[in-house]
């Protein structure tokens, strides 16, 4: 192969791998809209923390997630501001049924529910507390 192949090769993968890279990073965090009509409540996830009344903030997590950390303190700190939202975080660790039944690919991975426990937002990565925000206003005002 000559130097010039090579190099175009390179500068191929090269390419490739940005485009992809920057796809990626623009999906991470962004809060997909979900139809509503899967419904979750605590004892599907095993949590002995009761859902909110008004919303939920569903997070799923692992011991080795270096994201899960901060977005457990802003997820908390989100639902604290208003009464009736509550913060739930389910270690995935030992419950690869959880990441299964709920399609967790990465974590943190996060569901807003409503206050019916339907999924309303799915969130992969690590969420932008605006788009968290959005949905929340968009749930109190439905509610």
């Amino acid at each position: 192969m000559n130097w010039i192949g090579a190099a175009a090769a390179v500068l191929g993968l090269v390419a490739v791998a940005t485009a992809a890279g920057l796809i990626w990073r623009a999906r991470t965090g962004r809060a997909r809209a979900q139809s509503g009509l899967e419904i979750v409540t605590a004892q599907d996830v095993a949590s002995e923390t009761p859902f909110g009344t008004s919303a939920t903030l569903l997070q799923f997590s692992t011991e080795f997630c270096a994201r899960c950390p901060a977005t457990r303190t802003m997820l908390g700190a989100t639902a604290a501001r208003h009464p009736g939202i509550a913060h739930v975080d389910v270690d995935l660790t030992h419950r690869a049924d959880l990441a299964d039944r709920f399609h967790v690919m990465q974590t943190p991975t996060t569901l807003i529910l409503d206050r019916h426990g339907a999924v309303r937002a799915r969130i992969g990565g690590a969420p932008r507390p605006q788009a968290v925000r959005e949905h929340l206003d968009r749930i109190l005002q439905e509610a």
